[in-house]
């Protein structure tokens, strides 16, 4: 579908879209730039500062996993709306804490609500991604980092300028909250667009297999329930216009409560699968960013100017590669991206492994970002496309499971390091991201 024929108001909500992702990435690298400032006013110590992480990680799960049941029940307008706004506040927490206690507070509300935005959000990007019948979900990741990378020079710029963390976090959060008051109003609310009935438009690979499929009905979230569920019963019976009597009111019910189990059951598995990809894809994600640096500095014996450049690299590939995916995913499908993608970042993991050169060891880090752009995005659009009226629950399930590993991955090499040097330990992403790669049909729709 072009986007001449593109509605003006999914064009709109696009927008819109875009903003919400670039705002929470540009608030969440405003914390990060100041966060030496921030642990000097608290009194904080290093090895504190790591409880914090994790404690703001923790409420970040718990509003993830919160986030989702709220938005099928009262909208992911209403919710991004909310999260948006608390996260454009909270903000402004860590810079005005002056103890441990008051810090721990600050973090843990400011990872709430940026959980509970990181769903919401995500949701109206699948709804976006409906009305446009093509793939456009990496391009809002990709606003995410670009929004990472603006937050990062302002935050720089206002410290260069030696602002105090106070009025640079105040004036972040004005902003953030005008933001927000200019993007809800075209976010889309309860009548969302019906998931694609070609799937080919979604998915080239899985779309020969899934044609049975294409006439069942998508659910509309904002029909009331009981005429849903008539519905679904008189399309799963056919003939029950047709028959009278007791055993043809009664059998059709009781066939259509055994297929809602059924579906039930089928879709738990699903989300587990995506959930159990997206924890390997982002626990490699998160290795890359925080050893990256550090394994070339210790392997190769670099500078610290050249080591980070190795995070650069990834980085750099990464944002462009979801800029890309896109258009990569709508001529070759989703499986084919987890697929290939975690071939090149496996292909990556073993250049940096075996290099004893920087420029080489730069081009695998680079190949990692790249092969890991697409996959996620991917995993997160087909957990919010597996039909019914709770795609927010189940993107929030596979979130909490994904987000598990963007944490899990950088302890588990930190750990491995007690025993094996850093560059062996890189062999954990790589084994895991091969097993990505076998398991990629996982994102057939």
């Amino acid at each position: 579908m072009g986007s001449a024929t593109i509605d003006r108001k999914f064009r709109t909500a696009r927008a819109a879209v875009f903003a919400a992702f670039t705002l929470n990435g540009v608030l969440l690298a405003m914390w990060v730039v100041h966060i030496p400032a921030i642990t000097d006013r608290a009194g904080v110590s290093a090895s504190m500062l790591s409880v914090l992480v994790l404690l703001m990680a923790g409420a970040a799960l718990v509003g993830m996993r919160l986030a989702g049941p709220a938005a099928d029940r009262f909208g992911s307008r209403t919710l991004v709306a909310t999260a948006a706004s608390a996260i454009s506040v909270t903000v402004l927490g860590p810079g005005l804490a002056t103890s441990p206690i008051t810090l721990a507070i600050a973090v843990a509300c400011f990872g709430f609500g940026m959980g509970a935005l990181d769903v919401s959000m995500n949701t109206q990007a699948v709804y976006v991604e409906r009305a446009y019948h093509r793939p456009i979900m990496s391009a809002f990741h990709a606003m995410f980092s670009a929004g990472g990378f603006v937050g990062s020079l302002a935050g720089a710029a206002a410290q260069y300028a030696q602002w105090p963390p106070q009025l640079t976090l105040t004036c972040a959060g004005i902003a953030g909250l005008v933001v927000t008051a200019a993007l809800v109003p075209h976010l889309l609310g309860r009548q969302q667009p019906e998931s694609p009935s070609h799937l080919e438009d979604y998915d080239n690979e899985g779309a020969r297999s899934a044609n049975s499929a294409r006439e069942r009905p998508t659910a509309d979230p904002s029909e009331p329930a009981d005429l849903r569920h008539c519905t679904d019963a008189s399309n799963s019976t056919g003939s029950l216009t047709a028959t009278s009597g007791p055993a043809a009111s009664v059998r059709p019910r009781a066939e259509n409560r055994t297929d809602q189990h059924g579906d039930r059951h089928q879709r738990a598995r699903k989300v587990l699968s995506l959930g159990a990809v997206a924890f390997v894809l982002l626990l490699a994600e998160g290795v890359a960013a925080d050893w990256s640096a550090l394994q070339v500095r210790e392997r190769l014996d670099t500078s610290e100017a050249d080591a980070a450049l190795a995070f650069g690299a990834f980085s750099a590939t990464m944002t462009l590669g979801r800029f890309l995916a896109d258009r990569v995913t709508g001529a070759i499908g989703p499986v084919a991206i987890v697929r290939y993608g975690s071939l090149l970042a496996a292909a990556g993991f073993a250049v940096v492994i075996g290099s004893p050169w920087l420029p080489l060891t730069l081009l695998g880090w680079a190949m990692c970002g790249l092969g890991l752009a697409g996959g996620v995005p991917q995993i997160f659009s087909t957990a919010g496309n597996l039909g019914g009226t709770t795609a927010a629950t189940d993107m929030s399930r596979v979130f909490t499971i994904g987000y598990l590993g963007l944490l899990a991955g950088p302890a588990m090499i930190g750990w491995l390091t007690a025993v094996i040097p850093l560059t062996a330990a890189l062999t954990v992403p790589l084994v895991l991201t091969l097993a990505c790669a076998a398991t990629a049909n996982v994102v057939s729709r």
